[in-house]
This record gives structure tokens, C-alpha cells and sequence, in this order.
């Protein structure tokens, strides 16, 4: 059987609670600011509407039916509710409070990022944010659907529907056990890595970094000998440390602390990070993240091209090969 739809106006709840509150219509009135004809109209409205009498009504006034109890309860939890959420809907468009989601490619154990937030959190210490670690394709795909505010990506994607601005770059490492031959050198090439065996992860970013390594060590007449590892990215530095092959990683990876592994710099390779969004997204929450990141930026860098020439190509849009604790 189909229930009658019950519309009852915040006005008329705020109507019955203060009437209920001083025990009369005439002396709500003037609380509520109007006659005392219109108190006892709405309060009636509402009882028609629900089909029970609310206030027994007499010379001295009005007392509660049972009824009337049990809905001013509600009354109560309902206006309460709605007045929490105004707040906090308030509180958000001040950005003093509020919810971010964010896509990272990688932890914030160090670096920009870390710093990023690390400040953010100091202003703005009262909003939520959750951190959704993937893909840049995935992060491109969430941030048109709406599903997280802002992705900080390597390289510079198809930003279609989204907007995106140049942060930072960082230095390319390669990982390496602490006792290889190689880990004597200051700084390695493509030519120290020809002969090597560099593991990968196997996952779609893993595949665009071996076809980066193989093109590139080609380049040089090598022949590239790159495994794919069905693993974490903790677990690719744990293989690596056991002296199983080499992998690459970012600059602000480096603080990972692998026993047995080194880090060297790959000459002359770097990778851009960029921070996508949509436009349409007015979540002023993510608006205060994306300033402060624009400010905190190296000013150095901010003025560049978006694009570097000798970034890792296929490395772009992808996260590259970092450590990851929870995997």
C-alpha cells in the first residue's frame, strides 16, 4: 500500500517547537515575529497533514498529546541536522573546514608533496583529505567524473576536460645493490646500464618504462635486458638489494630505506609533475591546496616550458617505480 507523501515546511517545525517551548500560541507569536492566527494555522496544517493532534488546546494555553511528544522529539533531531549541515556547508566555503580527495602517484614520504602538505595542513588543518594512490590515466578518468579534487602526475597526459599546471621536476635514479661495481660511480648512464638487468614492475606504467629502456639502450647498440616483476614497489627494492637486477626511481625516493640498496643519478634524465584538475570542480578546499602548491613551487621552475626535453618519455602520465610500504 502507497504511504500519502508528508510535506511539512522547516518553518512549521520551528512554528511547533517554539509554541511547545512557552506553552502557548500567543506567546510564540511574538518570538516568531507574527500573528498569533498565523502560529495556529500552521501547527494545524501540520496535524492535518499527519493525522494526528499534536496540542490539546485550552483558555491556559496548550500542553503536548502524546503524539505531540513523541513528533517534537523529531522536530528537534531534524533542525539540528540541518543546522550542523549548514555549518558545515559554511564552513567549507570559508575553507575552514571541508573534504578533499587526492590523487598521488606515489607517498609523501619526502619531498614536495610532502612539504605540500605538510604546510596545508598547518592553515587548513580542520579539512579532510583522503589520498588515492594509481595510475595518471585512472587519476585523468576520476578527475572528470568527480570522484577526487585534485592528482598530482608524471609528464604531461591527454588533460582533456581537465586543467593542469607545471610544479616541479626531479632527477631519475637508478637503484642498485650497495656492493655492485657501479655503485663506485658518482652518477650512471645509459651505456653503465646496457649490460645490466633492470627489473620493472608489471603493470601498464611498468610497460611504458621498458619500452623507454629498450629504445634507449638500442640507442646505444646495447641490448636491454629488462624482467617484469609481478610485485609491490617495496618488494621491487627488496629484489634489487638482493642483488637480483636494477630498477629506477624518482628524487624524492631516495630517503627510502632498503638495507643493501644505493641510489645513483641517471644522467641527464628527469621527470616533470604537474597537478591536474577540472574546471568545473569549485570545491574551495581544492582551490586552497591548488594556490598554496602554485606559490610553494621552485620559482625556477614554474616559468619553464611545461614540457622538458630530456624528461623520460614514457614515464609521462605514469608513476614511476616507488616505494610503497603498503604493498
Amino acid at each position: 500500500m502507497k504511504k500519502d507523501k508528508i510535506q511539512i515546511d522547516i518553518r512549521d517545525l520551528n512554528f511547533l517547537i517554539t509554541a511547545a517551548d512557552v506553552g502557548s500560541f500567543r506567546k510564540a507569536a511574538p518570538v516568531l515575529g507574527v500573528q498569533e492566527s498565523s502560529v495556529s494555522r500552521r501547527i494545524r496544517g501540520v496535524e492535518d497533514q499527519i493525522g494526528a493532534s499534536l496540542f490539546l488546546r485550552h483558555s491556559g494555553g496548550i500542553n503536548l498529546t502524546m503524539a505531540g511528544q513523541r513528533f517534537l522529539h523529531r522536530a528537534r533531531h531534524a533542525l539540528d541536522h540541518i543546522r550542523d549541515g549548514a555549518a558545515e556547508v559554511a564552513a567549507i566555503g570559508r575553507a575552514e573546514g571541508g573534504y578533499l580527495k587526492v590523487g598521488l602517484f606515489s607517498s609523501l614520504s619526502s619531498g614536495f608533496l610532502s612539504a605540500l602538505f605538510r604546510a596545508y595542513d598547518a592553515r587548513y588543518g580542520s579539512v579532510h583529505i583522503d589520498f588515492v594512490e594509481g595510475e595518471a590515466h585512472e587519476h585523468i578518468n576520476a578527475l572528470r567524473q568527480f570522484q577526487i579534487d585534485i592528482a598530482f602526475v608524471i609528464g604531461l597526459s591527454d588533460f582533456a576536460e581537465c586543467d593542469a599546471a607545471y610544479l616541479w621536476s626531479e632527477q631519475v635514479l637508478v637503484a642498485l645493490p650497495e656492493g655492485h661495481q657501479l655503485a663506485a660511480s658518482d652518477s650512471l648512464t645509459w651505456r653503465d646500464l646496457s649490460a645490466e638487468k633492470i627489473l620493472i614492475r608489471d603493470t601498464p606504467a611498468g610497460a611504458r618504462i621498458q619500452d623507454y629502456v629498450v629504445r634507449k639502450i638500442r640507442e646505444i647498440e646495447g641490448e636491454p635486458r629488462v624482467e617484469a616483476q609481478r610485485v609491490g614497489r617495496y618488494k621491487l627494492l627488496n629484489l634489487v638489494a638482493s642483488g637480483r637486477g636494477m630498477t629506477l626511481i624518482i628524487e624524492s625516493e631516495r630517503l627510502v630505506k632498503v638495507a643493501g640498496l644505493t641510489y645513483r643519478p641517471l644522467h641527464d634524465e628527469v621527470v616533470s609533475f604537474h597537478a591536474a584538475w577540472s574546471p568545473k570542480n569549485d570545491n574551495p578546499a581544492f582551490r586552497t591546496l591548488l594556490s598554496l602548491a602554485r606559490k610553494m613551487a621552485p620559482s625556477s621552475e614554474v616559468n619553464q616550458a611545461i614540457a622538458h626535453p630530456r624528461e623520460l618519455e614514457e614515464l609521462r602520465a605514469e608513476p614511476s617505480q616507488i616505494h610503497d610500504p603498503s604493498r
